[in-house]
Parts: C-alpha cells; structure tokens; sequence
C-alpha cells in the first residue's frame, strides 16, 4: 500500500531527499506522495524512510492505495527499469 501525508504536515523538508522512488512532491498546501511511486521503500530499506525521518510522525498508510507486498516489489522492478 501507498503512503499518505496527513493534513497535519508541517512542510518540514525532511521526507521530499529521503525518497528513493522521488514519490514525494510539494502539493498546493502540503507535501504529497504519488502513490503510482510510492513502494514504501521495498527494494531499497526495510522500512519506509519518510515515516522514520517525519519529526511529527504524519506519514501513514493511504487507504485509497493498498497494496500487497508483492504488488510493491513489481511496482519497484517497474520504476527501477
């Protein structure tokens, strides 16, 4: 499943140099994670870097975008192509 950043954001920077797939970007209000990009890091950490870098923890699952891990290891090959 894709993340999300919750309205909560504080534009802190700190997730956007994190991203190994650049999924995430400056939206209209917030920084916004394009969940076509978003593996939550599979196939390069073991863990989502945004979420541990996020100093107000608002970085969470996008209900909208669940995905298997199977379906974020493809989605991984497909942009590291």
């Amino acid at each position: 499943m894709a993340l999300k950043i919750k309205e909560t954001c504080i534009n802190c920077d700190m997730c956007m140099p994190e991203c190994p797939n650049q999924a995430i970007t400056m939206g209209a209000e917030i920084f916004e994670i394009d969940p076509a990009k978003c593996t939550e890091c599979i196939g390069h950490y073991d863990a989502p870097t945004c979420v541990s870098v996020c100093p107000i923890r608002c970085i969470g699952v996008d209900p909208d975008n669940q995905e298997t891990l199977d379906e974020l290891a493809i989605k991984y090959v497909a942009l590291t192509a």
